[in-house]
């Protein structure tokens, strides 16, 4: 028995996320050797605003009991983000050490770039951003508050060679696994210490690994090779605040931000994983029954991954290409879809493409 957290959360989480436990309930119901079980947490935006909190003091202590966590989105008009971001999200991804952000970059069949010309084999790559410390590792002060004068935010950025060489290692493992390159993508010219750090325990690491090509690029490059050339790119590893950057234009490129999966991982399991996808609340279609599922159907398929169940993965992945292909699309897509009508179409094929 596999236990579930689900943590639908604001806006549109609560109707994607629906869509993503479908698909897995549709999993289970096709293997009889899997089985899960759901819990529905009722925390973000409307657990603030009744008891002034995201989530219960408790809440990690309750989560460390799942094998995995489905979040849906976090954010609402009428809570400040970094209150909600902070006040969920990120305390999870600390607090459970899910060190590894991993974001698939991956053109689907059936989905056009609006990069003239490309296709899918020239739009797959794995993005692992550092996700616990870097930029946001939320420490810093405000200065002289009020004092036009002198009034000043301080933001300090946080690389131990700890967090920095167990994210990288993680990319040049998967890369050897795959048969992949690994970029690194920094700015060790104007950074001139964490950016120096990051770029010396990567070249560090990647001595170690002389079977698996390397490079490194300064993050303006990369943004610019990502939508210039995005096949040179297979493995990519980088910083907390460059990785979501990143992934959001790597998004852009790979047809939006309803493509757009991920999964926090702690890869040791010692705490439960988190998947979810990255488009945000979007509060001005939330309830229209419009919403683009796929993110969220992708990070379930992350989640089997990670569970060990990589042919069900590959499944659900097989049977989104075919519901897109079909013309099951949202509105996002030039479709005419509801949110639930995608997710019942891919849940449905998942039959034609069962392992075995």
């Amino acid at each position: 028995m596999l236990r579930i957290a689900v943590i639908a959360g604001d806006g549109i989480g609560p109707e994607v996320t629906t869509q993503a436990v479908r698909v897995l309930r549709q999993v289970g119901e096709l293997d009889p050797a899997l089985a899960f079980e759901f819990e529905e947490l009722p925390w973000g935006t409307e657990h603030y605003l009744a008891h002034g909190a995201m989530m219960p003091k408790s809440a990690l202590e309750h989560l460390r009991t799942f094998d995995a966590i489905e979040l849906g989105a976090v954010g609402d008009p009428r809570v400040p983000d970094d209150v909600t971001l902070w006040g969920l999200l990120l305390p999870i991804r600390q607090g459970f050490e899910q060190y590894v952000n991993l974001r698939p970059v991956r053109l689907l069949q059936g989905v056009e770039s609006p990069l003239r010309g490309r296709g899918p084999d020239e739009i797959d790559m794995l993005v692992l951003r550092e996700n616990t410390e870097g930029e946001y590792s939320g420490k810093g002060d405000f200065l002289f508050p009020g004092d036009a004068a002198r009034e000043m935010a301080l933001q300090t950025t946080i690389f131990s060679r700890r967090g920095v060489e167990r994210v990288v290692r993680y990319a040049f493992e998967l890369g050897r696994r795959l048969g992949k390159s690994v970029t690194s993508v920094s700015k060790g010219n104007a950074m001139n210490f964490s950016g120096v750090f990051w770029d010396r325990v990567f070249q560090e690491v990647a001595a170690e690994y002389p079977d698996v090509a390397s490079r490194s690029y300064l993050v303006d490059a990369a943004a610019m090779f990502f939508v210039q050339d995005p096949g040179r790119y297979q493995v990519v590893v980088t910083s907390n605040l460059f990785g979501d950057i990143l992934t959001d234009l790597g998004a852009g490129i790979a047809g939006g931000l309803g493509f757009a999966a991920s999964a926090n991982l702690n890869p040791e399991r010692r705490f439960p994983s988190l998947f979810e996808p990255v488009h945000g609340s979007a509060p001005d279609i939330a309830g229209r029954n419009i919403a683009n599922p796929i993110a969220a159907i992708w990070s379930a398929a992350l989640m089997l991954e990670h569970l060990g169940q990589t042919a069900w993965a590959a499944s659900v992945l097989q049977a989104i290409e075919r519901a897109l292909a079909d013309g099951e699309r949202t509105p996002d897509l030039g479709g005419n879809r509801t949110t639930d009508e995608v997710g019942r179409a891919v849940a449905h094929r998942l039959a034609a493409f069962r392992p075995g």
